[in-house]
């Protein structure tokens, strides 16, 4: 079905992969393995575009391709915000009702509706699709990729944002499929190898690919296992450019939200919601896809439009009452899935961790060299040093989330919110975050929001916890 001989493939006008040689027949099962930034995206890319291949010999029988993978999320992102015109029409757009978007991936009534009984998809059919959780975004681009019944099924990470259930579905609703759909995985993490695995293309750090065989996805993971071991870093974090005293509430919380309510027309996200967040106290938040787990942090940012309708005060401040959005944002980090799409940005990769002093996208101003110094070892805590000058667009999904995490990180804030932090990275540096994480924790500077689908992410060192349902 797919053949590449002594193929390059170039993103952004740079060789991204050089002397690729694959080969994989109809029907296969295969996984594309390697850790962040060594070309695993770049791969799975040009198998859906070939004006990806500059060079060598690429050859694809599939009619019909279909697409679950980070490139397909940015384009509809994108697509939302090119039909947004509130700005004009003085109008509030919700974005393209979800039922609209999977109808425009096929006319078939009767899979459309099986589709959306199996994923659960029933009360989101009229919601826009901006106004979905990540996880909730992501079971929409699965099912649009199966409406078109593809002979061949490219997957990038697709249990990465997904709560257990979502897991579950997604997992048996791609088993079902017939065993002639031809189906290629490209995903970060061993544990998301799937069991009917047959073909293993691991990619090393050179870019290098070497093909294994296996019979299931316990083979495929023992060999990988056996091949990338993992050995723990130690962290030690850059030092705070300054202490700061603690800007608190009446009540001595960095936060204190009362009562809290946040609805969109009949549907109600959450309700009679009380969060008392001291410093030091730190949190994890749970709940299934569509909890409010994002909305919540929202509400403490201020970047959620009903923050200023509930009863919420924030380092001092009472929401609504004269403070400013930067009197706020100098006391966070912040890390979420919308902050990193809102980074499609062309400044260099230290310019990027720079700009968390100034709370911005982008830097718009002459940083003094401090702060280039600290951001440096920040890069030198992550392995990515020699990357500094690199456009902050060429890195892989995987660098460019550890990259504004240390972005968030960079000012030792009184209140980190971490929304996923762990999204779309490998297994080393997930380690490595956590570590970062639990450092954090211990050592006293930031009080740490965390929110997480996985288990294996969980920080067991906090104590505290929010359930949403």
């Amino acid at each position: 079905m797919i053949n590449l001989e002594n193929v390059t493939i170039r993103l952004d006008g740079r060789p991204a992969l050089k002397s690729v040689d694959m080969a994989i027949a109809s029907g296969d099962c295969s996984v594309i393995f390697g850790s962040d930034g060594v070309g695993k995206s770049a791969l799975l890319d040009c198998l859906c575009d070939p004006g990806l291949v500059s060079g060598g010999t690429y050859s694809n029988s599939a009619l019909r391709v279909g697409v679950v993978s980070l490139r397909e999320q940015e384009r509809l992102i994108l697509s939302e915000e090119a039909r947004d015109d509130s700005d004009l029409t003085d109008q509030i757009f919700s974005g393209t009702p979800v039922l609209d978007l999977l109808k425009e991936a096929s006319p078939d009534a009767d899979l459309l509706s099986h589709l959306i009984e199996f994923l659960d998809l029933s009360s989101l059919l009229y919601k826009g699709f901006r106004k979905l959780s990540s996880g909730e975004s992501k079971k929409v681009i699965v099912a649009r990729a199966l409406l078109i019944q593809p002979d061949l099924l490219l997957l990038e990470d697709p249990l990465e944002g997904l709560d257990l259930a979502g897991r579950t579905q997604v997992l048996a609703l791609i088993g079902r499929l017939s065993k002639s759909v031809t189906r290629i995985y490209a995903v970060s993490r061993e544990t998301d190898i799937p069991e009917n695995t047959n073909k293993v293309f691991f990619l090393d750090s050179n870019s290098e690919i070497r093909l294994f065989s296996c019979q299931n996805g316990l083979e495929a993971r023992s060999m990988i296992s056996s091949i990338t071991k993992i050995e723990s870093r130690r962290v030690v974090l850059p030092p705070p450019l300054e202490k700061k005293m603690l800007p608190l509430n009446a009540d001595g919380s960095l936060v204190n939200i009362k009562n809290a309510r946040v609805k969109y027309l009949e549907n109600t996200v959450f309700e009679n919601l009380d969060l008392i967040i001291k410093p030091g106290s730190h949190w994890q938040i749970r709940g299934p896809n569509g909890s409010g787990k994002t909305t919540l942090l929202n509400l403490i940012n201020g970047d959620h439009p009903q923050s200023y309708a509930n009863d919420i005060c924030v380092f001092g401040f009472k929401k609504g009452k004269g403070e400013t959005i930067w009197e706020i944002k100098k006391n966070l980090g912040f890390v979420s899935n919308a902050l990193h799409w809102d980074h499609r940005i062309t400044v260099s990769v230290i310019n990027v961790i720079v700009s968390g002093f100034f709370d911005t996208i982008g830097l718009y101003s002459n940083a003094p060299d401090l702060h280039y110094k600290i951001a440096y070892k920040w890069l030198e805590l992550l392995g990515l040093e020699k990357e500094k000058s690199r456009r902050f667009s060429e890195m892989s999904f995987g660098q460019q989330r550890l990259i504004l995490i240390c972005r968030a990180m960079v000012k030792h804030p009184p209140l980190l919110l971490l929304d996923e932090p762990c999204r779309g990275l490998d297994d080393a540096n997930r380690q490595l975050v956590l570590a970062l994480i639990n450092r954090l924790c211990a050592d006293g500077d930031s009080t740490i929001v965390y929110v997480t689908h996985d288990l294996e992410d969980e920080i067991h060192s906090i104590s505290n916890s929010l359930e949403l349902d």
